[in-house]
């Protein structure tokens, strides 16, 4: 039996796209392929298809709504392997664009709405990132406040942002902003002693000031969609807290653009609510690669194909 009172869902975002993901899932439950079905009628085009192309899925505007589609459908994969309308967690999480995933898993947005407010964010996002080319960059082994005075120094020195985009775990933290900007502080966590800095393949300064026009026009889009109180606690990415009102979900998701990721915090959030076991829903296991670096004890399952599935059901 599963010890749902003790389990936490989590929802991964961009990087762990990947061509294909979701295909046996979909083939196997009817559940599943429904999610698909119903995001290409309000898509009003076979998005779908775009699961099978690497470099597509890859383009902002398409990697998010695709993260988002096969979130859910795991969901509903993992619903009907147990034979239930819906499970009941302790809490959930989702990383950047996850957090749309387990705001929908614990009903506070519909899939529906949900669909609409992740492609348009991609859209607006990879608008930004050709009005303002950005860039982002992995420091490794290095410690949160240290990267803090990196990127103060840096914007300081150039006159451009760059700032902590996301805590993932201890020894791994993202900064995003102005190429210049990125620049400076990569060469500054060199000259301090940062073992490893690693740029990486964006041009979507994602989590930083350079998302400011976006997350006004993203904060418009909010406007138009009601969302519900959740049926458990889902953590904010900006505030590693529970949202526990529309409210809170709102400013939330509209603070999420331009803030940084507190994954770190998230994760210990949930330990703290008495989280044991995490179950990472989607593509890849990212998530639950972070997991062990931020609480040894947890055990972490990733749920990302059929026979990760199967697996998972046989042993609970």
């Amino acid at each position: 039996m599963i010890d749902w009172a003790h389990t936490a869902l989590l929802f991964p975002g961009q990087g762990s796209q990947q061509a294909g993901m979701g295909a046996d899932l979909a083939a196997r439950y009817p559940s599943a392929a429904q999610v698909f079905e119903v995001a290409d009628r309000v898509y009003g085009e076979p998005f779908s298809r775009l699961f099978e192309d690497a470099a597509a899925l890859d383009r902002t505007e398409n990697t998010q709504p695709a993260l988002y589609i096969v979130g859910v459908a795991a969901l509903r994969a993992l619903e009907s392997a147990l034979g239930v309308a819906a499970i009941t967690p302790l809490a959930a999480i989702g990383h950047s664009l996850g957090e749309f995933t387990a705001l929908t898993a614990a009903g506070a947005l519909s899939f529906e709405d949900g669909l609409r407010l992740v492609r348009k964010r991609g859209q607006l996002m990879a608008a930004a990132g050709e009005a303002q080319p950005g860039a982002m960059a992995a420091l490794l082994g290095a410690e949160v406040d240290a990267v803090r005075a990196i990127c103060d120094a840096a914007s300081t020195s150039t006159g451009q942002p760059v700032v902590l985009a996301n805590d993932n775990c201890p020894g791994q933290v993202v900064i995003s902003g102005a190429a210049s900007a990125v620049d400076a502080a990569l060469a500054l966590a060199k000259a301090r002693g940062i073992k490893r800095a690693v740029k990486l393949a964006v041009s979507v300064a994602a989590h930083s000031p350079l998302m400011a026009q976006a997350a006004e026009s993203f904060r418009q889009t909010l406007e138009s969609v009601t969302f519900q109180m959740p049926r458990f606690p889902v953590i904010g990415n900006t505030t590693a807290a529970a949202l526990t009102t529309p409210a809170e979900i709102m400013a939330e998701l509209s603070a999420q653009l331009t803030g940084s990721v507190r994954w770190t915090e998230s994760v210990q959030a949930l330990r703290a609510l008495g989280a044991q076991t995490f179950l990472e829903l989607g593509a890849k296991d990212v998530l639950t690669g972070l997991l062990k670096r931020i609480h040894k004890e947890a055990v972490g399952v990733a749920i990302n194909n059929l026979s990760s599935l199967e697996a998972f059901i046989g042993s609970a």
